[in-house]
């Protein structure tokens, strides 16, 4: 396929600030940077030569800095991060300068302060490879093969993606020092996949992997940490029927969760095919909700009785997900058991029917594809006139250019 072209757009955010880039290793973080600013100033410190070198002579990166250079490029900050120090320093001494850090992981660079750039650089997250970066027609491969670019371009992507998660999941723990023992890690791992998208049970997760609960917790949050997944709260604001107040968790890629779990090849009507596109509306929302900076609560809702709605959107835009080719009132039963307690504005239905429709409880059952496209649109959650300064003008040409406008 190529490259991409990515829906995050860098010179609106380094306009304003320094920027701290991060996200899994192969979401394309580096790729991004040097089409924007191929002439920029680069420490890759995956380069074991570059990494010796400033990790005695931190003050390397200010010395190497040639008169007119005014964008510093420090790839994997997280694997030396007192350099931060050094960066803090710089930017401080120059109001013109800027810096891109990316990392894969923030949690060395919490620990060594990361919040001691007190606003000296914002911070933003590149995710797998979303809707409008990708041509057409693709939805079912992304469901089996995941949207990691690397693996999308591979001639051999389930080869490819299991050497991903053998090489990269367990490394980057391990290079973190986020567990003391990889073996029990590498069983939740497994474990972890096969609960994608299911409430999170402490207990029963701590059993199979051979550890205590509070040990699982841990791993969840070493899981968050090194944005290998993230979790999804539960909606707690019914009265009527009583909500379950445990959160679901789900890793970043639908294609490393099915190597993970062992997943065979995703067909339509099957299991697997529901469950893939359940994540993948999720990845969906997650990304669209960072890429244009609106910090509205996703969760989903559950009752002690079993009504269910898989996604909820600030509270008033319900989503469910079938993986079907015709859906009936039953299948979206948990919208209209939500919608009698709370007041929602759009009670939507993503499934494989062929055409949009009005169903006669007011459900929108919409085709996936459709919804991916109305989504990034923003006709189901409107995008902010100031978001698209952060954005690719190239994939928004008439927004970005009446931003620009405006100004």
């Amino acid at each position: 396929m190529g490259d991409f072209r990515r829906v995050v757009g860098l010179s609106g955010w380094l306009k304003l600030s320094s920027l701290f880039l991060v996200g899994p290793r192969q979401t394309g973080k580096t790729t991004l940077i040097r089409q924007a600013f191929p002439r920029a100033k680069y420490f890759n410190l995956l380069e074991s030569n570059v990494f010796r070198e400033v990790a005695r002579r931190p003050e390397l990166i200010r010395q190497r800095r040639r008169p007119g250079e005014n964008l510093i490029v420090i790839d994997e900050i997280q694997k030396l991060p007192q350099l931060l120090d050094e960066v803090q320093v710089m930017i401080d001494s120059d109001r013109d300068l800027r810096f891109i850090l990316t990392g894969s992981s923030i949690r060395s660079l919490r620990r060594a302060g990361l919040n001691l750039l007190g606003g000296r650089a914002w911070e933003a997250r590149l995710h797998p490879l979303v809707s409008p970066e990708l041509p057409g027609g693709i939805l079912l491969r992304r469901l089996n093969d995941g949207s990691l670019p690397f693996v999308l371009n591979s001639a051999s992507p389930r080869k490819a993606l299991e050497e991903y998660v053998d090489v990269y999941l367990g490394e980057e723990v391990v290079s973190q020092g986020a567990v003391r023992q990889v073996e029990p890690f590498s069983r939740f791992l497994n474990i972890a996949a096969l609960a994608n998208g299911e409430q999170i049970n402490y207990t029963k997760m701590g059993a199979d992997c051979q550890v205590a609960p509070r040990t699982i917790r841990e791993y969840v949050q070493v899981l968050d940490d090194t944005l290998i997944a993230r979790e999804l709260p539960a909606f707690t604001g019914t009265k009527v029927r009583k909500p379950v107040a445990s959160a679901k968790l789900y890793l970043f890629d639908v294609g490393v969760a099915n190597v993970l779990m062992g997943r065979g090849r995703v067909e339509p009507g099957t299991e697997g095919f529901g469950r893939a596109l359940e994540h993948q509306i999720y990845l969906e929302l997650r990304a669209f909700l960072d890429y244009t900076h609106q910090p509205l609560p996703l969760t989903y809702w559950r009752s002690t009785s079993q009504f269910e709605a898989d996604f909820l959107i600030d509270g008033r835009i319900g989503i469910e997900s079938k993986g079907k080719e015709f859906v009936t009132k039953r299948d979206y039963k948990g919208l209209l058991a939500l919608a009698e307690e709370i007041p929602l504005e759009r009670k939507i239905i993503v499934c494989a029917e062929s055409q949009w429709r009005m169903s006669d409880e007011g459900v929108e059952v919409m085709p996936m594809q459709e919804f991916f496209t109305e989504l990034w649109k923003g006709s189901i959650i409107p995008i902010p006139e100031a978001a698209f300064q952060f954005m690719n003008p190239e994939l928004f040409p008439d927004r970005t250019r009446a931003q620009a406008g405006a100004e």
